[in-house]
């Protein structure tokens, strides 16, 4: 990768952690206990995800820094493991590019990185309901099935769809208008 490539990215892995940063700021958020849904969080991270491994890496870091600034500890941890999804994903489209054009194909990719993503999210919030720190006694009364594989196993595959979905619906022109400006 040439120079001004790496800095392009580079330029591009910082406006998408501000962007990553700010979103949850401005967005409608749904609140359950420890546990946050924020409409477009994951937008950035996706966004990130369509350019390369190592941009949606660093924009995992990044946000996760900014949430661990602001948020509770364990939304903090559930954005770090964000780095799992975004890296395979990444990955898997930097050899099957054609994939996010495919609507078949884009959308068996989507339920796939949702399932991973909420997987790790669910292993992330796993050891705090064992211990019984941040959920409410309702919460533990629930049971481990409904407050978290429910609550955030598949409250996060839900979410993470519906983001997946947007950051398509943005990447098409961007992608093209980005195309346009390097071919000048």
């Amino acid at each position: 990768m040439t120079k001004n490539k790496h800095l392009y990215h580079l330029a591009l892995a910082g406006v998408l952690c501000a962007i990553g940063i700010v979103v949850p700021m401005f967005m409608p958020k749904i609140v359950l206990g420890p546990m946050s849904f924020t409409l477009a969080s994951h937008v950035a991270i996706f966004l990130a995800m369509f350019i390369s491994p190592a941009v949606a890496v660093a924009v995992c870091i990044g946000t996760t820094v900014g949430f661990f600034v602001t948020t509770p500890i364990i939304i903090a941890l559930r954005a770090a493991s964000h780095v799992v999804f975004a890296f395979l994903g990444a990955w898997y489209l930097r050899r099957h590019p054609e994939t996010i054009e495919k609507p078949l194909s884009s959308m068996v990719f989507n339920v796939v990185i949702a399932l991973i993503h909420a997987a790790a999210e669910v292993l992330v919030v796993t050891p705090f309901f064992v211990s019984g720190s941040l959920f409410s006694a309702e919460q533990l009364q629930n049971g481990f099935f409904t407050s978290v594989v429910l609550l955030v196993g598949l409250g996060t595959v839900i979410h993470s769809m519906i983001d997946y979905t947007i950051s398509v619906l943005i990447w098409k022109p961007v992608s093209l208008a980005v195309q346009h400006t390097q071919k000048a």
